[in-house]
């Protein structure tokens, strides 16, 4: 049986990023740049775009949806929106996931044919800009748990950094990373993006200090109150119920931001990517010391299920062969005692034949008696010489 590529005894496996984060918050053009450092450390990635509606990426990839998935001609074919259109081409796509993974495990080890080509490091995932569409469809879980399955798996969910200046958008990022976390088990890290326009410090600062956070809080409810816009110096941290609701989740969050990596980087001007593939090693181990034993346990816990189905599907077809058998078993000896009955039955067919053909003599005779009592013993009379017809035609009279 050959080894899984996530077995820690087989070497370092191939990392997989998966790039998610919500429309416009820069993710093909972060995808663009850490496939280009990639590109000049002469490691390159082995890039995967899950996209259909994208007209063009900067950057090629290895397996591309679009080259299987019409995404115009889904929607055509099912009446289906911008949004339906995407998840129906990603359902479609995810029937393929096996022959992705398969081709994932042969880049991933020495080719004998091409010793030039070195193993990859490196796998990147760019997926469509309605994070809902992937992170909560079928399709979306499918393709991770099957990548998680054979590779360590990160989360990069990137941030626009300038609209999250004000603590309500702050706030409302941290909670969808805290769903996508829940919800798909993998190691994340939170890319800041657009720190050439905004500065992040301030985002690991309220991470970091629950005072700090709070004071921010207070100064945007002031900002409210004077009419502040935001990201113009703070504005909509809301007040009474909203600025109670964004203290409490901030107590709340303290310690899920305890389980995440921050990097600042800029996907125009290229700084912090190091920090981020620094943060990636980190995870990569986090996954196979923390995840991969809970993978394991998963697994084997669906793989006892399985068994435990299949012996109760074996069990019920044992039982039900058990019974075909003894219902041979009776329809035999149900058989072998008609044959019996069958003989007895031939004899008292003969016999109940024979006691038909005595009535109908006895009928015969009796009738015959009564035609010759009619005649008389005179032999000689004219009534002698009439037929037997003609004495039923006279009793009938």
């Amino acid at each position: 049986m050959a080894t899984s590529s996530t077995d820690p005894a087989s070497g370092s496996p191939p990392v997989a990023i998966v790039c998610v984060g919500m429309a416009g918050s820069g993710k093909t053009t972060f995808m663009q740049r850490i496939n280009a450092h990639l590109h000049e450390k002469q490691a390159p990635p082995y890039v995967i775009n899950l996209d259909p509606a994208v007209l063009s990426v900067p950057f090629e990839s290895n397996i591309d949806i679009r080259d299987s998935v019409n995404y115009e001609e889904v929607m055509k074919q099912y009446n289906l929106g911008p949004n339906g259109g995407i998840l129906t081409s990603l359902n479609l796509f995810a029937t393929k996931v096996d022959q992705i993974v398969n081709l994932l495990e042969k880049r991933a080890q020495p080719d004998p044919q091409k010793p030039d080509r070195a193993p990859i490091d490196k796998i990147l995932v760019d997926t469509p800009g309605q994070i809902e569409v992937f992170v909560w469809s079928a399709s979306g879980t499918i393709l991770l748990e099957s990548l998680a399955s054979s590779f360590p798996t990160v989360i990069a969910y990137v941030i626009d950094t300038p609209r999250t200046a004000s603590t309500s958008t702050f706030m409302s990022n941290m909670l969808y990373a805290c769903s996508i976390l829940y919800k798909t088990k993998l190691p994340m890290i939170l890319v800041f993006n657009k720190t050439d326009v905004k500065d992040a410090s301030f985002a690991k600062e309220w991470m970091t200090d629950f005072e700090a956070f709070q004071a921010a809080l207070q100064r945007d409810e002031e900002s409210d109150a004077l009419g502040g816009v935001e990201g113009a110096g703070g504005g909509h941290g809301g007040s009474g119920y909203m600025g109670s609701l964004l203290n409490s989740m901030s107590l709340m969050l303290e310690e899920f931001y305890s389980h995440l990596s921050m990097v600042g980087v800029s996907s125009h001007l290229g700084t912090g990517i190091d920090d981020f593939f620094e943060a990636v090693e980190e995870k990569r181990g986090e996954f196979m010391r923390d995840y991969y034993p809970e993978l394991q346990r998963r697994r084997e816990e669906r793989e006892e299920q399985r068994k435990a189905a299949r012996d109760k599907e074996l069990g019920k077809m044992m039982e039900g062969m058990s019974v075909d058998q003894q219902q041979q078993q009776e329809q035999g000896q149900q058989r072998a005692a008609a044959a019996i009955n069958d003989d007895d039955d031939e004899v008292d067919v003969a016999s109940d034949d024979d006691s038909d053909d005595s009535d109908e003599e006895i009928k015969k005779e009796g009738l015959q008696e009564r035609y010759q009592a009619a005649m008389g013993d005179n032999e000689n009379s004219i009534v002698a010489d009439a037929s037997f017809a003609k004495y039923l035609h006279q009793q009938r009279q």
